[in-house]
């Protein structure tokens, strides 16, 4: 198997877990140096050791919250210095906020927008200044099928997920002439840690998963592997004529009429 990413290197957010820890795991097999950054210090630091063993390459752990600008500006001094370059970003930290709305708190609204959203521009920002030097860049955002269906009872996340979609596109656009492409991938609901804890609250976990699953027109939910193998593409230079756009993953269910 030729390494689709030989020689790239990549900083991925929210990478201790779910999503970003699969594509963490999948980028490294295709001859990625990552920078892992996550709240969760220890669950980078044993990614990437992990993953330096198996795969032999550079990784480096780095702790901040991408809410935080200065963190992030210096999360990536960090990881150039270490790396010498930052190729590709992956923003993958987010955080459900469900609420109805008029009980919604202004501490709601904010932890809302500014993780999965102000935080994706924190790192998008921090990273341009080198790939626009370089004149070679990808970032690949991880939005939601919330950015295209609404759900009842899960605002305001398709709020920041509808702006993170425009983020994409916006800045997509901007500087499609100068070397960078912006896309996004929405999933639908993915068997990820954030998924089985939902689970474990239902009154019967077994049988709320499978009342999902049969809402899904294949049947079965969806693994992070296959949102991570997506990511691969959008970041490799196969993908190199995809620009401001959003890839659905979510087995089809976002197409299916309800009656």
């Amino acid at each position: 198997m030729q390494p689709r990413l030989q020689h790239k290197t990549a900083l991925i957010t929210g990478a201790g877990s779910g999503i970003g820890s699969a594509i963490a795991e999948l980028f490294a097999q295709h001859g990625a140096n990552l920078a892992l950054l996550d709240l969760e210090l220890g669950a980078v630091e044993q990614l990437a050791d992990r993953l330096h063993t198996s795969t032999g390459r550079h990784c480096v752990p780095l702790l901040a919250n991408v809410t935080d600008a200065a963190q992030i500006d210096a999360c990536f001094a960090q990881a150039i210095d270490a790396l010498g370059r930052i190729d590709i970003l992956i923003n993958c930290a987010g955080v459900n906020v469900f609420r109805d709305p008029l009980d919604l708190q202004a501490s709601d609204w904010d932890r809302c927008m500014d993780v999965n959203l102000r935080g994706a521009w924190h790192c998008i920002s921090a990273a341009l200044p080198s790939m626009l030097a370089a004149g070679y860049g990808h970032v690949v955002n991880i939005a939601s099928v919330h950015g295209h269906k609404i759900i009842p009872g899960s605002f305001p996340y398709p709020v920041a997920k509808h702006g993170l979609i425009g983020l994409t596109r916006s800045l997509g656009i901007e500087y499609a002439d100068r070397g960078i492409r912006v896309n996004s991938i929405s999933p639908g609901l993915i068997l990820t840690p954030a998924a089985e804890r939902y689970f474990e609250t239902c009154p019967d976990p077994a049988a709320e998963r499978l009342r999902q699953a049969e809402l899904l027109p294949c049947k079965r939910i969806g693994e992070p592997s296959e949102v991570a193998y997506a990511a691969l593409f959008l970041a490799s230079d196969e993908a190199r004529f995809i620009n401001a756009t959003d890839l659905l993953i979510d087995g089809g269910r976002s197409q299916l009429y309800h009656a």
